[in-house]
C-alpha cells in the first residue's frame, strides 16, 4: 500500500444535524483533501480508476474531498475518513476483469421457449374461461 499522508490534508468543520450545543461549539467533523490530478504517487491508470469510484467526490479541478461526521469524537471521525481513503485507494488498485461476452446454451434457450409457450397458454385458457 502506498503511503500517501504527505498528500492528504485533514480539516475539522462542525458538523451538521442534530447533537444540541456540541454541535455549535466543537469542530467534530473531518473534511479530507486530495489532490487526485497532481498526485504523483499514483500511476495515470489508477487516476482513472478513482475517478469512477469517486464521481460526485470529485471537484472540478480534480481534488477528491471526503467528509466524516458519523462520530460525535474528532478522532474516531478522522479515523473514518482515513480507513475510508485508503480503502478507495486500495479498490483502485485493483485492475476489473475483463467481461467475455457468452451465448445462451441450446437448453436455456429451449427451456425459455417452453416457459412463454406455457404464460402464453395460461393467458388463453383465461380468455377463453371469459367467454
Amino acid at each position: 500500500m502506498k503511503d500517501l499522508s504527505r498528500e492528504i490534508e485533514l480539516s475539522f468543520i462542525r458538523a451538521d444535524g442534530p447533537g444540541g450545543q456540541n454541535v455549535n461549539k466543537v469542530s467534530t467533523a473531518v473534511q479530507l483533501r486530495f489532490d487526485l490530478a497532481r498526485s504523483p504517487s499514483l500511476t495515470d491508470v489508477e487516476k482513472t480508476r478513482l475517478k469512477k469510484l469517486t464521481g460526485r467526490k470529485l471537484s472540478g479541478d480534480g481534488v477528491l474531498i471526503l467528509t466524516a461526521s458519523r462520530f460525535r469524537s474528532q478522532e474516531k471521525n478522522r479515523a473514518d475518513i482515513l480507513a475510508r481513503f485508503y480503502a478507495l485507494i486500495e479498490k483502485s488498485q485493483i485492475e476489473p476483469k475483463a467481461r467475455r461476452k457468452t451465448k445462451p446454451s441450446q437448453s436455456s434457450k429451449e427451456e425459455r421457449i417452453k416457459a412463454k409457450k406455457k404464460r402464453g397458454e395460461i393467458k388463453k385458457l383465461r380468455r377463453i374461461n371469459m367467454e
